[in-house]
């Protein structure tokens, strides 16, 4: 049995813990020690992020090869055309490849938290709803796919990972649930860990510079052979 935290995260929050800018963290709304995001989500999205100290899940989760459907709601700017849906649903080439089709669909404005800072909409133009929902993950790729086919998103939601909904979470707000997952085999799990968050995987790749060249025989640093 393995224990998964849903958090609503709010804009203008990074999906880690430390920030050496001093920008908004995760920290500021899970206490519990030793949880790692399973995927990301945006500095400038919002919604649903999962967290959890179990490696293995957290892989399913994350995983590209897993699949795991993800729905997003996206505000974007002008009136969505039914060619823009279609062009979502059978993918839009992108800078890094075409994306795999998608399920898009023109939706009412739903009843959700208003956005701290509000958006920025030009009153000449409307804006739309979009729910999307895609099981790849690109760096920002809901939002260059409304802009491949010519709308802009303007705020960004996810409301669902898989089975898992934000329902009822307010912006900053959690809840904890188990998760009974099959056992994998021994060789797959006992490598399995949370993966920290990118300043400290960065931090951990710079140690590691640094012990090797401490370790580098100096013969190797300068160039010359040792004296005899």
């Amino acid at each position: 049995m393995s224990k998964l935290i849903l958090l609503n995260k709010p804009f203008g929050v990074l999906c880690q813990f430390t920030d050496p800018e001093g920008r908004p963290t995760l920290a500021s709304y899970i206490t519990q020690p030793g949880v790692y995001a399973a995927g990301r989500l945006d500095y400038d999205s919002e919604g649903l992020l999962l967290l959890t100290s179990d490696g293995q899940l957290q892989h399913r989760i994350a995983h590209p090869k897993n699949k795991l459907p993800k729905t997003y709601w996206a505000q974007v700017e002008g009136a969505v055309t039914d060619e823009a849906l279609r062009a979502l649903r059978q993918g839009v080439t992108l800078k890094d490849g075409r994306t795999a089709p998608a399920k898009a669909r023109l939706i009412a404005e739903p009843d959700i938290w208003p956005r701290t800072p509000p958006i920025r909409q030009r009153q000449s133009i409307p804006t739309s709803w979009i729910e999307l929902i895609i099981t790849e993950g690109r760096n920002r790729q809901v939002r260059r796919m409304t802009a491949a086919v010519g709308f802009p998103t303007l705020r960004l939601v996810r409301q669902a990972i898989g089975n898992w909904r934000l329902d009822g979470l307010a912006p900053g707000e959690s809840r904890a649930v188990e998760v009974h997952l099959p056992k994998m085999p021994k060789e797959a799990a006992s490598s399995r860990k949370p993966r920290a968050g990118g300043a400290a995987r960065d931090g951990k790749r710079e140690s590691a510079r640094g012990d090797r060249q401490t370790k580098r025989p100096a013969a190797r640093r300068t160039g010359r052979k040792p004296a005899r």
